[in-house]
């Protein structure tokens, strides 16, 4: 595949998030497993999405993962919900991707194959000495999408388990342990319209082997797939020089990204499975598709200021419309 034909082909499999042209905080669930049609192609006929970046990011992931081992965590109690999460994504993945993926039983013993990454690997379930890392370590080595457990316990669900190199804008570190609703304190409007409550509510009615999906968005510098609290240092500036740098950069620096996030609930340990996969395309190629540059531009216009301080874009937004205005054919 020549870089034109990847660059289409990522445009088409882009997961646009905006269906109208004001965003609010919602739920906006929806059940899992089914492909959305975009003006540009489609996305979501999977739970886990393999795409050309594969290698790439689960590079970047192994990176992280090095210099900062606290991006994975599992409280004690989560051990047996990690298991079952890395059992149910081999077979997630055995389902959706048979040419490359297999999970077979073998007495009391597994199998896993995956061609991708030259990997065949025998493990006793629950057993850690048969894998060569923790489960979610061995499974979120082999795909893109972060994990985070939710614990249900006292009317309540946990963040107790996980492993997200790929965070914006929060630390699971941090938010480790903490309950649901606590970890979404900061977000604005969430509580004062009861957003957040409903959707703890609808996680809490979740059954066993339901999976749901949604969509959440930001802006992001330089394509940087890691900006998490973490890491601020790093990247904190890249806002600062792009607002301040000049405007014909914008539409190559400045990307709009996309976080699928299913909803899964395990069967055997209760616990609410988040998979969160990111995508990122830079405004030129947002633009390139009209309606989708008109839409972005007419959000980030109508955004209000505590959402967008909230979402960390109130130095980019104004620089990525005025790009759009200028570049992307959208009139003001």
């Amino acid at each position: 595949m020549t870089s034109t034909d990847a660059r289409a082909d990522h445009i088409a499999r882009f997961p646009f998030p905006f269906p109208r042209d004001q965003y609010r905080y919602s739920t906006n669930v929806e059940p899992a497993g089914n492909s959305t049609d975009t003006v540009a192609g489609s996305w979501g006929d999977t739970r886990i999405a393999i795409d050309a970046h594969y290698h790439r990011e689960l590079a970047e992931r192994e990176r992280i993962l090095a210099a900062d081992p606290s991006r994975h965590q599992c409280l004690p109690h989560m051990v047996p919900a990690a298991w079952e999460a890395m059992l149910t994504l081999m077979r997630t993945l055995a389902d959706e991707y048979p040419d490359t993926m297999a999970l077979e039983r073998r007495g009391d013993t597994w199998f896993w194959r995956n061609d991708l990454l030259g990997i065949e690997h025998d493990f006793v379930f629950g057993d850690v000495a048969t894998l060569p890392a923790p489960p979610l370590v061995y499974i979120c080595s082999q795909i893109q999408e972060d994990v985070v457990l939710l614990d249900q316990r006292e009317g309540e669900l946990w963040g107790d388990a996980g492993l997200v190199t790929f965070a914006a804008d929060w630390s699971f570190g941090f938010d480790v342990g903490m309950s649901f609703l606590e970890i979404h304190g900061p977000v604005p409007r969430v509580h004062s319209e009861k957003i957040i409550t409903r959707a703890h509510n609808f996680l809490m009615r979740l059954e066993p082997g339901q999976s749901y999906r949604r969509t959440n968005w930001t802006l992001t510098v330089d394509g940087k797939l890691d900006t998490s609290t973490d890491t601020y240092p790093e990247w904190g500036k890249d806002r600062r020089t792009l607002a301040d740098g000049p405007l014909d950069e914008v539409g190559d620096r400045l990307f709009l990204r996309t976080e699928v996030q299913h909803l899964i609930r395990l069967a055997h340990s209760g616990a609410v499975m988040f998979l969160i996969r990111t995508y990122l395309l830079p405004l030129r190629d947002v633009a390139s598709v009209p309606e989708w540059g008109e839409r972005l531009y007419k959000v980030l216009e109508d955004l209000p200021v505590d959402m967008a301080e909230y979402k960390g874009i109130s130095r980019t937004r104004e620089p990525g419309m005025r790009w759009l205005a200028a570049h992307g054919n959208v009139e003001p």
